[in-house]
């Protein structure tokens, strides 16, 4: 369980405003601080990561105090069982792949990192330097650099937003395997819709420094569109699509039953087979399709 509860006064295009966090995040938990630019998203991921200083607040980490303005503690950067990945990869250019990886183990482990090169698929490039691979490859190996410290805090600021939609695709989904797998507690910033349907069990929504909502993803794109709460969804994959006369009948698998649906022609060609569709129990309004 991490336990935060912060506050920082920051300076936005509109003027100054505070920032104040306060969460309970389970343990193993994929959480996304999902907003605009400006509103305090990477200013909290670097509170946590003990790169900045709050004006007042408290953290605890299943069970570990890292921050406590009150009895002025506020363990540095080095002392935090963090992973970090920054937006920019922050790569050591002089060296290897495997080399990058090693760095910041608390003991090195070849057979650990080879590992988790098998696991990413990049074990023939593990005597490769950084200038040479690609966007996606490079954000590869800052990923495994920061689960190859063990971490207890996985944070990711912005991870895909360099990359091209085709190469962010296909490393959500490894991302996502990977933190399951680890079992690592992760917060990531990011203001694209994509990052918080395929990777978030949990979404905060940050604007202005203040949290406007916490909850499934899915409920947070229905009161969007809704603007009024939603009292229980669910979520399919599109097995079946036959048009008849002037609508179609879709077929759902939901986990462990199947569902069929009558809905309108103009809706019906939107989708296709493989979508991901988000419903709401109360009417069974369409929310969203998700592309794979």
């Amino acid at each position: 369980m991490i336990r935060l509860n912060l506050r920082k006064k920051l300076r936005g295009a509109r003027g100054d405003f505070d920032l104040k966090v306060s969460l309970e995040i389970e343990k193993g938990e994929f959480l996304v601080i999902f907003g605009p630019s400006g509103s305090g998203k990477t200013t909290l991921l670097r509170m946590l990561a003990g790169l900045e200083t709050p004006d007042e607040g408290y953290l605890e980490i299943e069970g570990k105090v890292w921050i406590d303005t009150n009895r002025k503690i506020n363990l540095p950067p080095q002392k935090r069982e963090i992973g970090f990945v920054f937006q920019d990869y922050a790569l050591f250019p002089n060296m290897t792949v495997f080399e990058n990886i090693a760095y910041g183990m608390k003991k090195k482990d070849s057979k650990r990192i080879r590992e988790l090169l098998r696991i990413a698929g990049l074990e023939k490039l593990s005597e490769t330097k950084p200038a040479t691979l690609s966007g996606g490859q490079k954000q590869r190996v800052a990923l495994l650099r920061a689960l190859a410290r063990e971490p207890r805090l996985l944070l990711l600021d912005e991870p895909f937003s360099a990359l091209d939609p085709q190469t962010a695709a296909p490393l959500r989904e490894e991302v996502k395997k990977l933190q399951k797998q680890e079992g690592i507690t992760t917060i990531m910033v990011s203001h694209h819709e994509e990052d918080v349907l395929k990777l978030a069990d949990r979404i905060v929504h940050l604007n202005e420094g203040k949290v406007l909502f916490q909850g499934k993803p899915e409920e947070f794109f229905y009161m969007r569109k809704t603007q009024s709460p939603v009292k229980s969804s669910l979520h399919g994959l599109l097995l079946e699509k036959i048009f008849n006369h002037d609508h179609y009948e879709i077929t759902l698998a939901l986990k462990t039953e199947i569902l069929t649906l009558k809905i309108n022609q103009t809706l019906g060609e939107k989708l296709k087979v493989g979508d991901k569709i988000y419903l709401s129990i109360k009417d069974f309004e369409f929310l969203e399709k998700n592309e794979s």
